[in-house]
């Protein structure tokens, strides 16, 4: 890295500081704010633009090939995806090429940039965690119907018919792969739902764009957030790292890819042996050791070393690396201290999604009260044209940011009560919806943690376990149903991804209220291609017949109804109610108690974005690489100070680039010759 970056803020109210037992005043190294103008030229271009528009169909079909069809690598499950990372380090690789032909010819940095955040986000909204999700549940209600699940009577009447496929063809055709997409029939089937759901997500998108237009100032600039997962684009293009001449950073691509070369090729000839990086079977879970109770209650505990794990953990500060593994830890011992006291036995218990939930609330009350000043400001001067709010040079003015909220809530409303929903159930979902946004946007923009699952914890699963099911409309129940396909956890997240856009963009000099339109055409695009990919894949292998195990599109699809009718014929019971109440208190005071601890005690080790993300799945293989990064970057600054640590930046950023880049070779190689090949993550 290179000298001239300033030091990051570490105080505590910046949310990064505190190593275990000891004061980090070297985490993040922080990125320029404010005139910076490293990138002069235009970003939002219209080469740039048909380069996206080009590369995001190309890219869904891709992402959803190997999440869905495949089931063999999941760039959408972890923080940075690596497609994205691939896809930037190839045209980066042909720009190269393209600049010695003809200067002319190549792409400008904010160009290239503007390929990536717009390849982010139609990757976010495609992924795991959105569209594969949603497609499925679309179809499975109406074809899996049967009298003797209870579909037919009890759930297939409130389920709102202009929002499902329900031709009875097309979707046996899908499931049994006996047809094609571009049959009329098949296409006019899925028409319907697919362009109001794009509609419906757009606009969720939308109001996602403004709340981050009212926010980016606050945390960008004001409090001066890091943005961790920003550096490794912005490093790769800025010309002053000159990351590319660094003999650590070739060092770090090389052992990566070296790991990675032989373990691909040792997948494919089983007479080479597999390096033991990732998990492999039962023999790499921790707990297949520990037979004895009360400790084998503690439950999965994988043994993995995830390279770019580490080199992820290296860019995030010390106390929240100490806080990820150290918290993984204190959820199983949670389970093995219910077994000692026989707590295992209550249904729920120890009531994981319920305790993250309400750590994420906190985390977001939190951020939004530190930005309470400037919040009122905003909205006290909405009616006030004589205030000037300084926003002519944001993503959009105030005044109409917070306008684009009130008409986009007012679309969704009136989404929602056109499909039965009640308005308190709108009012209280998206609510819960927004505040969760918030919070996991916040995590990133402030520490980059390397995943955000929260699954089964959004507020389709909290408000019926709260107050449970007995008293709430079926209509209402069939909703949460269908928004489980963008709530069954938040991996791939957009509205992080947006303000990271924008963070990028004020680090190339370029303009937000292009960028911002661009995000727009993205996240359009993205949904209409990630719905294509997913069904057309469905069509070609048959939904369930040869889409390879567990079979996500059957998984996907049957969750929610499998789940609704549980709720309708086996409600939880009013002291489960109760138990759940109570631990959302719990994670909710806890992460608001060591927010307090870490304004008021500058060496507090504990970091609440660690307890709430640790219980996730991706952090419980994480848990071992994070730890090593913790023990090596606390060794680096203590031995070494902030210089050695910025030194060694640049290996660590060619270990990831290298393993996203020869992770996707393997993936690309599988697909063409259709055989399994070697999945770095997960």
């Amino acid at each position: 890295m290179p000298a001239e970056l300033p030091v990051q803020d570490e105080r505590p109210e910046n949310g990064v500081g505190g190593a275990h037992g000891d004061h980090d005043s070297s985490s993040v190294p922080s990125i320029p704010t404010g005139g910076d103008r490293r990138f002069p030229a235009p970003m939002v271009t219209l080469r740039s633009m048909l380069l996206s528009i080009l590369l995001i169909p190309i890219n869904a079909f891709w992402v959803v090939t190997m999440e869905v069809t495949r089931y063999q690598g999941h760039p959408t499950t972890i923080s940075v995806f690596f497609n994205v990372v691939f896809v930037f380090a190839v045209l980066l690789a042909l720009n190269g090429l393209a600049k010695r032909i003809h200067p002319k010819l190549g792409l400008h940095s904010g160009e290239l940039l503007t390929v990536y955040i717009m390849l982010a986000l139609a990757t976010a909204i495609t992924g795991h965690d959105m569209i594969e999700v949603l497609t499925p549940i679309l179809a499975h209600v109406h074809y899996f119907a049967r009298p003797e699940n209870g579909w037919i009577s009890d759930i297939i009447p409130h389920v709102p018919k202009w929002l499902t496929v329900s031709d009875k063809d097309a979707i046996t055709q899908f499931y049994l792969g006996t047809g094609s997409l571009y049959k009329p029939h098949n296409l006019l089937a899925w028409a319907g739902p697919v362009l109001i759901w794009t509609a419906f997500l757009s606009t969720l998108c939308f109001i996602m764009l403004c709340i981050n237009t009212i926010l980016r100032k606050q945390w960008t600039e004001n409090e001066r957030l890091a943005y961790p997962l920003v550096q490794l684009p912005l490093e790769l293009v800025n010309p002053k790292t000159q990351m590319f001449r660094s003999n650590l950073f070739w060092y770090g691509v090389a052992i990566s890819a070296v790991l990675e070369m032989w373990n691909g090729l040792a997948y494919l000839y089983p007479s080479i042996p597999m390096l033991p990086l990732k998990r492999f079977g039962a023999m790499q879970d921790l707990n297949t050791y520990i037979t004895s109770p009360p400790w084998n209650a503690m439950g999965w505990t994988p043994i993995a070393i995830y390279p770019f794990g580490i080199a992820l953990g290296m860019l995030l500060p010390v106390d929240l690396l100490f806080s990820c593994w150290f918290f993984s830890w204190v959820w199983r011992f949670e389970r093995v201290i219910g077994a000692m006291y026989n707590f295992n036995d209550i249904p729920g218990f120890p009531y994981t999604e319920s305790q993250s939930f309400g750590c994420y609330i906190g985390l977001a009350l939190f951020a939004l009260w530190t930005s309470r000043s400037r919040l009122i400001f905003i909205f006290k001067s909405f009616f006030d044209r004589s205030v000037d709010l300084q926003d002519a040079n944001e993503p959009l003015p105030y005044r109409v940011a917070i306008l684009g909220i009130l008409f986009g809530t007012g679309a969704i409303v009136w989404f929602c009560r056109v499909a039965g929903m009640s308005g308190l159930m709108i009012a209280i979902f998206f609510t819960i919806y927004f505040t969760l946004a918030i919070a996991i946007t916040r995590m990133r923009a402030e520490l980059g943690p390397p995943a955000h699952d929260l699954h089964h914890a959004g507020p389709d699963s909290i408000i019926t376990v709260v107050s449970g099911t007995g008293h709430m409309g079926r209509q209402d129940l069939a909703m949460f149903s269908l928004f489980y396909g963008f709530n069954r956890a938040y991996r791939s997240h957009p509205m992080p991804i947006q303000l990271e856009g924008f963070k990028i963009t004020e680090r190339a000099g370029g303009k937000y209220r292009p960028m911002l339109f661009a995000m727009l055409g993205a996240i359009a695009l993205g949904a209409i291609c990630g719905f294509w990919a997913n069904i057309d894949q469905g069509y070609r292998y048959g939904a369930s017949v040869k889409i390879a195990p567990p079979n996500v599109m059957m998984v996907f699809g049957g969750e929610p109804w499998d789940r609704m009718r549980t709720w309708i014929v086996a409600p939880l019971s009013v002291q489960q109610q109760y138990n759940n109440r109570i631990a959302i208190g719990f994670g909710l005071l806890f992460t608001l108690l060591m927010n307090m601890l870490r304004l008021r005690l500058p060496w507090f080790p504990f970091h609440p974005v660690g307890y709430a993300v640790s219980s996730s799945w991706s952090m419980s293989l994480l848990w071992l690489p994070l730890m090593i990064a913790w023990g090596i970057k606390l060794t680096l600054l203590r031995y070494g100070g902030l210089k050695a640590y910025r030194q060694a930046l640049p290996f660590f950023f060619g270990v990831i680039l290298a393993e996203c880049v020869f992770g996707s070779v393997w993936a690309l190689i599988g697909i063409i010759f259709k055989i399994p090949t070697y999945a770095f993550w997960p």
